[in-house]
């Protein structure tokens, strides 16, 4: 099944289709470096590289050079969600157009209505943060305020028909806790249209996991067990890599950052906040408040910082999370582009005195094994590819959505896909229309 790919960073959640039978024969991506990772992934696609915004002509002229006149099944794109991530203090607030416009990629879905009407698919999946269904911005077309999500339904209601999903990914055998939001529209006329509106069902798969009758959520332990790589400490550079997992590296960390991880128990689940025992003297039972040891005056194992005269006072930051070890029992937290910064949300590993390696976060993200990334590790390096895997659509997502899609497509019934009356699909459209 023809499909093509807008936004595709490193072409990640796009392997996920293709394990559903799609074949990509266009990728397009801004940086270079991701596209290079992409093209790895799926050689047998054009690539398309620079701004969607001048090239999206290219895109369309690339499909139609290989298959002329017909149209692909599947258009997917997933713009960057920068602009919505409540990760970003000066968003702004939601219902405020002036504040949305500010960042130019909250409009990124324009390129996608283009190529739409220009290519006819079958469906068009785009996948952001929840907030991209309701965070307004000045359309450019009637100059109203209305979400990114509901500027593309418009755009392109009259060809096709507007199904939502916000989900969390764990419910589908991502070891993480991900919330995502989900468009995907389906072309009018089509037998896949007819299949979802006699049998009251949506096109997104239903969870496997988490239900009282079905599997376990994936638990970070779980995941990291299967896994099975190398032990690493963050205390040297010989002991912060494995020379035979070219991905299986991690940062090393200075002493005093060292010994604060060091002090949190391992498979605890908690930061580096609590602890209150003097690294120094000993004293324990230290209050929360202090940044110093009440008896030795020494610099508490806690996040600090030197103020001018020599005294020490706590970090300022998100005491719930930061600097917190990832509880084993649980789904990780959401992996981010952050994943190497031990003051983000629970980066830290489980038992050992580090953070997760890419190697680590790929599989936490359900990259394949087979995943090609080239040299990328030594070419740009560990934080280069942390903001790709940190971005990418989770592949098992992507497999499970794409397998409900090819049933579609086929005319085929899809007991195993979300009712319309579920809560995931409900709630996002009442999210959607709150944005109008």
């Amino acid at each position: 099944m023809k499909a093509v790919s807008l936004f595709s960073n490193c072409g990640a959640g796009d392997v996920g289709f293709s394990a559903a039978g799609f074949r990509f024969s266009v990728i397009s991506e801004l940086v270079e470096k991701r596209l290079e990772v992409a093209r790895l992934n799926h050689p047998d696609a054009v690539a398309v590289s620079g701004d969607l915004r001048s090239t999206w002509p290219v895109v369309i002229d690339s499909f139609r050079e290989t298959h002329g006149s017909d149209a692909p099944v599947l258009l997917s794109g997933c713009p960057p969600c920068q602009g919505m991530s409540s990760a970003r203090g000066d968003r702004g607030k939601e219902n405020d157009p002036d504040a949305g416009s500010r960042d130019g990629r909250n409009l990124l879905v324009l390129p996608i209505a283009k190529v739409a009407k220009e290519l006819r698919p079958t469906f068009v999946v785009v996948e952001n943060v929840p907030a991209f269904l309701r965070r307004k911005v000045w359309d450019t077309d009637s100059t109203t305020p209305l979400s990114a999500a509901q500027i593309l339904c418009n755009r392109l209601g009259d060809e096709y028909s507007v199904y939502a999903a916000v989900v969390d990914l764990c419910e589908f055998g991502v070891p993480q806790h991900r919330s995502r939001a989900f468009l995907t529209l389906v072309r009018k006329g089509t037998e896949a249209l007819r299949v979802l509106q006699r049998t009251g069902r949506a096109p997104f798969p239903a969870p496997t996991h988490g239900g009282p009758d079905g599997p376990k959520f994936v638990t970070i332990d779980d995941a990291l067990k299967e896994l099975d790589l190398p032990a690493l400490d963050a205390g040297s550079s010989k002991t912060a890599r494995s020379t035979r997992h070219p991905m299986h590296r991690v940062p090393v960390w200075p002493d005093r950052r060292y010994g604060m991880v060091a002090a949190i128990p391992p498979g605890s689940g908690a930061s580096a906040w609590e602890t209150d025992k003097c690294g120094r003297c000993k004293r324990e039972g230290i209050a929360r408040t202090e940044a110093m040891c009440p008896s030795c005056q020494s610099p508490l194992q806690r996040p600090t910082v030197r103020n001018p005269d020599g005294s020490w006072r706590l970090v300022k930051g998100f005491r719930s999370s930061s600097y917190r070890r990832m509880d084993p029992a649980r789904p990780a937290a959401t992996l981010t582009t952050a994943s190497g910064h031990i003051g983000s949300d629970r980066t830290l590993h489980p038992w050992e005195n580090r953070v997760l390696s890419p190697a680590e976060c790929a599989w936490l993200q359900t990259f394949p094994s087979t995943f090609k990334w080239g040299d990328m590790m030594d070419t740009w390096g560990h934080t280069g590819v942390r903001q790709m895997i940190g971005e990418a659509v989770p592949p098992r997502f992507t497999m499970l959505h794409g397998r409900v899609l090819a049933d579609l497509a086929e005319g085929r019934d899809v007991p195993e896909a979300l009712s319309q009356r579920d809560g995931r699909c409900q709630k996002a459209l009442e999210k959607l229309d709150s944005a109008r």
